[in-house]
């Protein structure tokens, strides 16, 4: 037998669904009543107060519902939506990406009714969008994109979710077009540079990859990842000086990255500095110990140093991780 506060919240999935929304939000609020500690209730009536246009509200509602309940993907969701709607789009994204973490199926369905509600919506056919790519269903994916830009022809984030399934397909070029237009549309977002650049480096474009990680820097000059990827792509140019300045300023920014001890390692291997590779190789295996590219890298400085024996038990580790060497030199910036 269904206990009083279920009765209450099953009769508010009923008004809201037929749009009587203050009717839903008074059969919800009882719900709430009759049990504080039921996250279902606080995510219904979130998303009774989303359909009505009260997106703080919805917020307020989908934030308790999470704090009693994180797994709840479907309060994520809403959330999400009300924060598009708010204009907080880096925090609608956030919450997208957990709850296509949480249960793909459900935010799929999810934006497929908010489709169906309101097929004018752009931010709908955007999230649906993502999360086709989430299941590796890029093309649909893309097609999604693409009606929530041809809706909105202004938005950022509809050409800046496009570039990444671009990116997905290896069709760098048309993720640059997208991120190019997504920064004219909003020049101040220092992850837009940051995609470009990733972009122009997957395509070998190293000196148009920097000129982006400098405008990420600049707009946000503390991302560690900004550094690692310019170090990286310096490297790839040869410029080994400028590239351990800059993973060492990763390191600072965050001094738990094994990437970061790893990429500096390798270009002092790179420079025959085997007692400095060494010594950032040890610290990355300190904080990545199933990374087995790690003990490869420093096995290739120990035999430099003619140490064989420590060679020796490095290259078994590595390959007891089930890592292969591409080649017989210093492991590129980014293998494992």
């Amino acid at each position: 037998m269904s206990s009083p506060e279920d009765e209450e919240a099953k009769q508010g999935n009923l008004l809201r669904d037929k749009g009587d929304f203050d009717g839903a939000i008074a059969a919800y609020t009882e719900a709430i009543r009759l049990n504080p500690e039921n996250a279902q209730p606080y995510s219904g009536r979130g998303q009774a107060y989303l359909r009505k246009g009260d997106f703080d509200k919805a917020i307020a509602d989908c934030n308790k519902a999470i704090q009693l309940d994180p797994m709840m993907a479907e309060a994520y969701c809403c959330r999400c939506d009300s924060h598009g709607r708010n204009g907080e789009f880096d925090k609608a994204i956030a919450d997208w990406a957990e709850a296509i973490r949480l249960d793909p199926h459900r935010a799929e369905a999810y934006c497929t009714e908010a489709i169906r509600l309101d097929p004018l919506r752009a931010e709908a056919y955007c999230a649906r969008g993502l999360v086709y790519g989430q299941k590796g269903d890029l093309d649909r994916g893309i097609a999604d994109c693409t009606e929530a830009i041809r809706l909105d022809p202004k938005s950022p984030q509809a050409f800046r979710a496009r570039a990444g399934l671009y990116r997905k397909k290896g069709r760098f070029d048309k993720a640059i077009e997208d991120l190019t237009e997504a920064i004219r549309l909003d020049p101040r977002d220092a992850g837009l540079y940051r995609g470009r650049a990733y972009a122009c480096f997957k395509k070998g474009e190293f000196d148009k990859a920097i000129a982006d990680y400098n405008e990420t820097i600049r707009l946000d000059p503390k991302q560690a990842e900004a550094y690692c990827w310019r170090g990286w792509s310096y490297e790839k140019k040869g410029d080994l000086d400028k590239a351990i300045v800059d993973f060492t300023e990763a390191i600072r920014l965050d001094p738990e990255s094994a990437e970061a001890y790893q990429y500096r390692g390798c270009a002092y291997s790179s420079k025959g500095d085997h007692d400095n590779a060494i010594t950032d190789l040890t610290a990355a295996i300190r904080i990545s110990p199933e990374a087995g590219v790690l003990f490869y890298a420093r096995g290739y400085s120990y035999r430099q140093k003619n140490d064989n024996a420590k060679a020796d038990v490095d290259f078994a580790q590595a390959e007891k991780l089930g890592y292969k060497p591409k080649s017989g030199g210093v492991p590129s910036p980014g293998e494992g």
